[in-house]
C-alpha cells in the first residue's frame, strides 16, 4: 500500500519535549490516553495523535525515558504499525491492565483523563502513579479551540418523550439508590436526559458538559454559561443553574446531603476526589445509559426516515461507481463523491464518523482512513470497501458495503458468501432465544470458522439517536451480555480482513421491533450487497428468501428518489 507520510521528526521532537519535563514532575514515565475530560470517542482534541501520530479512535501511549509503547486493540494493529511503528512499539491493548511494563516506574498521569478504576487496572500495586494536575501534552502542543456555538434544545416531537418524564424516572432510581445526588458526566447522557444538542464534537451533536441532579428533580449543569444563551431564553433551564467548571468545587461545598452517585465509566478522578471531600461517594453505572438504549416509537421513526435519506445517496453513489464513473479514482475521490451525494438532501449535517475508504490492501486495515496525500488509486481488480455514515435531522446511520469492479477471484467470493451467511445469520436472529449479543456473535462467525477464518472485532455495536455513532451498553460481541430489548439499535457487521490483500465487511444497522410477545430485529439500513461477490450456490433457502425480501424493501423505499437508469439498476438485485 501506499505509506502515509511519516513525521519521525516531529513526533520525536515532541518526545524529547515531553521527557525534559520528567525531572520537573519527578516521573519516569506519562500515560496519554486517546480521550478527552469528557471521554468521548472522536473529540476535538487528540494527544495521543500529537504525541504518537497515531489516529485510531481508541488507544494509550506510554513514554518512559528511554522506551515508547503504544496500546491498541484488534482493529488497530496494523494502522498502528503504518502511523506509529517508527517511534512505538505496538503492544495489544489488553496488556496495558496490570502488566509488568512499568514495575517500580513512577507513572504520571492527567486525572481528568482517567476514572479511577482505570487507575486501577492499569497499573500494579507496586507501580508509582502520580497526579500531575497540568496535562503535559498541552505543555508541549496546546491546540486551539474556538469557541463553539451554544446548545440547542430538541422537542417532544422529534425525541418523543419531554426531559421532565425523564427526570422524574432518575430521581425515582436515585430513591430507590437512597442517594442524595446523581453526577452524570457521560455528555451523551446529559443530552438524552434533558433533550439537548450541540456542536463541541466532530461527528456527534453531543453537547461537552456534565449535570448535577438532586433527589428533588433539581438539575445544574456544569458548563460555560455562554454555552446555555439559547436555554436560558427558551426557559429551559435558569441561569443559577449554571456552575461554571471552575467553580465546581465551590458549589459542591454549599450543598447539604451526604450520598453522591458517579459513573464508574465517566466520572474522572478529578471530579471523583472533589467530590470525596464533600460526600459518600458510591459507584454504580449511570442508569441513563440503559434506558437511552430503548428507543421510543418516535425515535424509531425517525431514525428510519434517515436511513431511507442515507441509503438513497449511498444506492446512487453504488450505481455512480460501478455504472457511470469512467475515471480511476482514489479513495479519497470515493468518498469525497459519497459526501456529496449525502449533502444533496437537506436534512443531512455531517459524517458520523471518519468514513473508511479502503481500496485492495486498505480494506484490510480495520478503520483505515484516506487523505488526499496517502489515498490508493482504486484498481479494478481489488475490491473497494467503504463505512460511512450521517447525522441528520434527525438520526445517526452507519453502513458499510464492499464492492467489485471487476470479476472476483474465487477465494474473495468464497469468503464474501461466508460474511454475507453471517450477516444474514444475525438479521434472522431468534431474540426470544438468543437474548444476549454474546450469543448472537456466535452465529455470525460460525461460517467463516468452518474454513478457519475470523475477525478481530466485535460484530456489531449500540448506536445512538442522533447522537454517538458507537452507543452501548448493547453490543453483538464475544463478551456482551446486556439483554437485548425492544427498542435497541445495533450494527451487524461481521468482516474478514487479510492483511496486505483485501478486506470484506457487510454492516447494516437494525434495531428491535416486538409484536405480541416476539422480539426480532427489523432492517434500518437500505442498500443493496454487492451481487457479483456472491456465490449463491452457498446460500440456502431462507437465505436467498431473506435477500429477495430485502432487496424488494430497497426497491419499493428508494425507487420514488432514483432515476430511471438508477432506479433499472437496482431492480436487477431483485
Amino acid at each position: 500500500m501506499d505509506k502515509i507520510p511519516k513525521k519521525n521528526k516531529v513526533i520525536k521532537s515532541k518526545i524529547e519535549s515531553l521527557r525534559e519535563k520528567f525531572k520537573k514532575y519527578e516521573i519516569d514515565g506519562y500515560i496519554i490516553p486517546k480521550n478527552d475530560e469528557f471521554f468521548s470517542e472522536y473529540s476535538k482534541i487528540n494527544r495521543l495523535k500529537i504525541i504518537s501520530n497515531f489516529s485510531g479512535s481508541a488507544g494509550y501511549a506510554i513514554i518512559l525515558k528511554n522506551k515508547n509503547f503504544l496500546f491498541v486493540d484488534g482493529r488497530y494493529s496494523i494502522q498502528a504499525q503504518i502511523e506509529s511503528a517508527e517511534n512505538f512499539k505496538i503492544i495489544e491493548y489488553k496488556r496495558i491492565f496490570n502488566c509488568n511494563l512499568f514495575k517500580n516506574l513512577t507513572i504520571g498521569f492527567d486525572p481528568k483523563l482517567f476514572t479511577s478504576d482505570q487507575v486501577k487496572k492499569f497499573f500494579l500495586k507496586n507501580n508509582k502513579i502520580k497526579v500531575i494536575n497540568s496535562n503535559l501534552i498541552d505543555q508541549i502542543k496546546k491546540e486551539k479551540l474556538f469557541f463553539s456555538k451554544p446548545f440547542f434544545s430538541l422537542s417532544k416531537k422529534v425525541v418523543g418523550e419531554s426531559f421532565k418524564n425523564k427526570i422524574n424516572k432518575i430521581t425515582q432510581s436515585l430513591t430507590k439508590s437512597k442517594l442524595d445526588y446523581l453526577f452524570i458526566t457521560a455528555p451523551e447522557n446529559v443530552a438524552w436526559l434533558i433533550n439537548i444538542r450541540g456542536y463541541d464534537n466532530p461527528n456527534s451533536p453531543i453537547p461537552n458538559t456534565h449535570l448535577f441532579l438532586d433527589c428533588n428533580k433539581k438539575f445544574y449543569l456544569i458548563t460555560k454559561k455562554k454555552k446555555v444563551i439559547k436555554l436560558i431564553k427558551e426557559k429551559k433551564i435558569k441561569s443559577n443553574q449554571v456552575i461554571e467548571p471552575e467553580n465546581f468545587e465551590k458549589f459542591i461545598n454549599l450543598l447539604n446531603g451526604r450520598k453522591v452517585g458517579i459513573d464508574s465509566k465517566t466520572c474522572s478522578l478529578f471530579y471523583e476526589n472533589i467530590l470525596k471531600r464533600k460526600f459518600e461517594v458510591f459507584k454504580k453505572e449511570d442508569p441513563i445509559y440503559f434506558l437511552k438504549s430503548l428507543k421510543n416509537k418516535t425515535e424509531i421513526k425517525n431514525m428510519i426516515n434517515s436511513h431511507v435519506h442515507d441509503g438513497v445517496a449511498l444506492t446512487k453513489f453504488l450505481y455512480w461507481i460501478k455504472k457511470v464513473n469512467k475515471k480511476q479514482l482514489t479513495e479519497f475521490d470515493a468518498q469525497n463523491k459519497l459526501e456529496s451525494f449525502r449533502k444533496r438532501c437537506s436534512n443531512y449535517l455531517y459524517p458520523s464518523f471518519p468514513t473508511i475508504a479502503g481500496s485492495g490492501s486498505n480494506g484490510a486495515i480495520v478503520h483505515y482512513r484516506a487523505t488526499k496525500k496517502n489515498a490508493k488509486k482504486i484498481n479494478k481488480n481489488d475490491i473497494f470497501l467503504c463505512d460511512s455514515g450521517g447525522q441528520y435531522k434527525y438520526g445517526t446511520t452507519d453502513v458499510t458495503r464492499t464492492i467489485c469492479f471487476s470479476s472476483p477471484k474465487k477465494n474473495v467470493k468464497n469468503i464474501f458468501t461466508k460474511v454475507l451467511k453471517g450477516h444474514i445469520a444475525v438479521a434472522n436472529s431468534n431474540l426470544n432465544k438468543l437474548k444476549t449479543g454474546k450469543l448472537i456473535d456466535v452465529k455470525a462467525r460460525s461460517y467463516l470458522k468452518k474454513i478457519n477464518l475470523d475477525y478481530a472485532h466485535g460484530t456489531g455495536h449500540g448506536v445512538g439517536f442522533f447522537s454517538n455513532v458507537h452507543e452501548g451498553p448493547q453490543a453483538i460481541s464475544k463478551y456482551n451480555q446486556i439483554k437485548i430489548s425492544e427498542g435497541m439499535i445495533l450494527s451487524n457487521e461481521p468482516g474478514y480482513y487479510k492483511k496486505g490483500h483485501f478486506g470484506i465487511r457487510i454492516e447494516n444497522l437494525l434495531y428491535v421491533k416486538k409484536e405480541k410477545s416476539k422480539l426480532f430485529f427489523e432492517n434500518l439500513t437500505l442498500a443493496p450487497i454487492e451481487n457479483e461477490l456472491i456465490d449463491h450456490k452457498q446460500l440456502d433457502q431462507n437465505e436467498k428468501n431473506y435477500l429477495f425480501k430485502y432487496n424488494m424493501l430497497i426497491y419499493k423505499k428508494l425507487s420514488p428518489f432514483l432515476s430511471r437508469d438508477e432506479k433499472n439498476w437496482l431492480a436487477t438485485f431483485i
